[in-house]
């Protein structure tokens, strides 16, 4: 199964707040993205099922490989767009609004071509 754009938020969300804080819970999600337990509770249990996560007996949640795979290529799409704005003289709130926007979105080709624009 193909992990859709909310999923790929859940995986970035668990990886910022794992390098944040060592341990994530469903609670530390929920309050990073603002959505309800519940709500939180039913992505978690789409992504264990689907091997992207790991949760503990305690309930802390890690990512697979797979799921960090993910959640690395995503977050790195995320920079590139987002340095690529504000090199083009958008002011940084902005430019990581839209970044979270495209870098669900973007080609390979599109994302490459950033990358060089950005390093010439």
């Amino acid at each position: 199964m193909l992990i859709g754009e909310s999923g790929e938020m859940y995986l970035t969300t668990i990886l910022l707040l794992s390098e944040k804080n060592g341990k994530v819970r469903s609670l530390d999600i929920a309050n990073h993205m603002g959505f309800s337990r519940p709500s939180v509770s039913r992505a978690i249990k789409i992504l264990r099922e689907e091997h992207y996560i790991h949760v503990s007996g305690m309930g802390f949640i890690t990512l697979t490989e797979r799921g960090m795979e993910i959640a690395k290529k995503i977050r790195e799409r995320h920079e590139v767009i987002r340095d690529f704005f504000i090199s083009r003289g958008v002011d940084e709130a902005t430019a990581d609004k839209d970044a979270c926007r495209i870098e669900h979105i973007i080609s390979e080709e599109g994302l490459k071509a950033l990358k060089n624009s950005l390093s010439e």
